[in-house]
């Protein structure tokens, strides 16, 4: 009915054309003629579209049929994955139950792989032997991250990378790398390693850089006394050397490097210890000047106690003794005399042997004051320094506080060797001094005696001789 449907809306247009055309034209005959024509033409229309339907009516069946059959086959195909499926479903639950069944206590045995692998990836990263065995920490850290479980192949290298660090630790080796200059540039040499401890290259110690993995020379040496073992150290063939090590891996050796040389603590005091240096360097001088001259007038006074006899004047007790002269005709009155002159004569030797002492003294005691203006001012400054930074920075007035005390270690450092010297030197002066007064005071008392047994063996002789003729 749907198809027949246009053709009849064509048949009533073609009425509608001969009617048209039948109220113009002028003859029935002319109308009939017309209308025969329509029903053959529309007659032709219908057959061709009837065959045209009936052509598609029998592909439109073969299509069905074919949809038909790939739907049956896909809905068998559906039904044996889901079958499939659901035997996989149970055969992965009942492998899963089996594994963990075999794994037991594996799995806390991998748990511990990977905390092991994870702190020894920190460690192999600061590690000085990585500089030879890099990229051992890329593996740890790896490993670390994991989330499946490690192959054997993982656990053997792991084991061997730990028992390597540990042999490596123990052993001395030579071995050729690149380094980094301190000016930033690389140069392959020849490395001494110590263990992991400590490594060397052309007398010159060498920390690990880890962020690159390399070594890199010390920005600043340490001492020339390390420096030379280090030289020693890679210029030795074998046997025993000595060597320095750094038990803390690099931290002791960085603090040493970095501690300031003996100027540069002086260059810190600033003015005050240029002014305490050059009073105890002219202490000094004087003092060890004094020491010679004392120690030349001893071995001239001992010299000259050899030879009481004949003083010399080129010792003080020569020169006292021979100021000595005592009048035998008046013993009494010679004798205050002669000791008025023998102090005379020492007083006039203790300006010499006692010089310098004073200033020594007044060194002593200046010392220690100059060192604590320094101090002052020095604290003056880093409290301005820190107000006017406006930063609560310990290390900053740590280090203020540390280059204001280097005046009082100056200080302090020239008053107590001087204290000693001068202690020394008035000690050796005091020496000098009471053998003067000694020998001097006995020389006068031993002329006295003499005098006086003089004197005491003519008046007993003279009464002798006149009791003679009265017997």
């Amino acid at each position: 009915m749907r198809a027949r449907a246009p053709m009849i809306l064509l048949a009533l247009v073609a009425l509608l054309l001969v009617a048209r055309g039948a109220f113009a034209s002028t003859s029935l005959d002319d109308l009939l003629e017309q209308t025969l024509q329509g029903r053959a033409v529309e007659a032709q229309a219908n057959a061709e579209r009837e065959k045209v339907f009936l052509a598609k009516k029998e592909q439109q069946a073969g299509l069905l049929a074919d949809a038909q059959e790939r739907s049956r086959v896909a809905e068998a195909r559906s039904q044996q994955l889901s079958a499939k499926f659901d035997a996989s479903e149970l055969e992965l639950a009942r492998l899963e139950d089996l594994t963990t069944q075999r794994l037991g206590t594996l799995g806390e045995l991998f748990g511990v792989v990977r905390q092991v692998a994870g702190d020894g990836s920190s460690i192999l990263y600061n590690s000085l032997i990585s500089a030879q065995f890099p990229n051992r920490d890329q593996f740890f850290s790896s490993l670390a991250k994991a989330k499946a479980l490690p192959s054997i192949e993982q656990l053997e290298r792991l084991w061997f990378e730990m028992q390597r660090e540990m042999t490596e630790s123990g052993k001395v080796v030579r071995f050729d790398g690149t380094i980094v200059e301190s000016d930033g540039s690389p140069k392959h040499v020849e490395i001494v390693r110590i263990g992991g401890f400590l490594a060397v290259s052309e007398g010159r110690y060498l920390n690990y850089l880890p962020s690159v993995g390399t070594l890199g020379v010390l920005s600043r040496q340490p001492s020339a006394e390390l420096t030379r073992i280090a030289s020693e150290l890679q210029a030795s063939s074998g046997g025993h050397v000595s060597a320095a090590i750094d038990p803390s891996r690099g931290v002791l050796l960085s603090m040493i490097v970095q501690r300031p040389s003996v100027l540069e603590r002086i260059e810190k005091g600033e003015a005050v210890g240029y002014v305490i240096i050059a009073v105890g360097v002219v202490a000094m001088l004087l003092s060890i000047y004094q020491i010679f001259f004392l120690l030349r007038i001893r071995m001239a006074v001992r010299s000259q106690l050899a030879d009481i006899d004949h003083p010399r004047t080129d010792n003080p007790l020569g020169r006292v003794l021979s100021s000595i002269q005592i009048d035998p005709g008046n013993s009494e009155k010679n004798a205050e005399v002669v000791e008025l002159r023998i102090s005379e004569a020492v007083l006039r030797e203790v300006p010499r042997l006692e010089r310098f002492q004073a200033f020594l003294r007044l060194a002593v005691a200046a010392g220690p004051l100059l060192g604590l203006i320094g101090t002052v001012i020095g604290m003056i400054i880093t409290f301005q320094s820190i107000t006017e930074s406006g930063s609560s920075d310990p290390r900053l007035m740590a280090n203020g506080i540390g280059q204001a005390m280097i005046a009082t270690v100056l200080g302090l450092g020239i008053a107590v060797p001087l204290l000693f010297i001068n202690a020394g030197l008035a000690s050796m002066s005091r020496q000098v001094v009471q053998i003067l007064d000694e020998q001097s005071t006995g020389i006068l008392a031993e002329s006295l005696e003499r005098q006086l047994e003089t004197e005491a063996s003519g008046v007993f002789g003279g009464t002798g001789r006149q009791a003679a003729p009265n017997a």
